[in-house]
């Protein structure tokens, strides 16, 4: 069983984070769904299923790419504007 956290929407699929359980271990899932033909939402195998220490280094590392982006993002305005 998975307990939903949150979901965002991709065009037609839907990605949720959530939490599960296996062998009496944690795990973080981020996972895409599509919509069957039943009308449930259905796991696609386009995902990842983490264990809590793990995701946090993924999400240290996704800190500091979007970091990078944002200073990519400013350093492209600052080039448009002429500064």
């Amino acid at each position: 069983m998975i307990k939903q956290i949150a979901q965002f929407e991709k065009g037609e699929d839907v990605v949720r984070v959530g939490l599960s359980e296996f062998r009496k271990r944690q795990y973080i899932e981020v996972r895409a769904y599509y919509m069957a033909d039943d009308g449930e939402w259905k796991p696609t195998r386009k995902g990842i299923t983490l264990t809590p220490e793990l995701m946090k280094e993924v999400h240290t590392a996704l800190g500091t790419a979007l970091e990078e982006l944002a200073n990519e993002e400013t350093s492209d305005n600052e080039e448009t504007s002429g500064e």
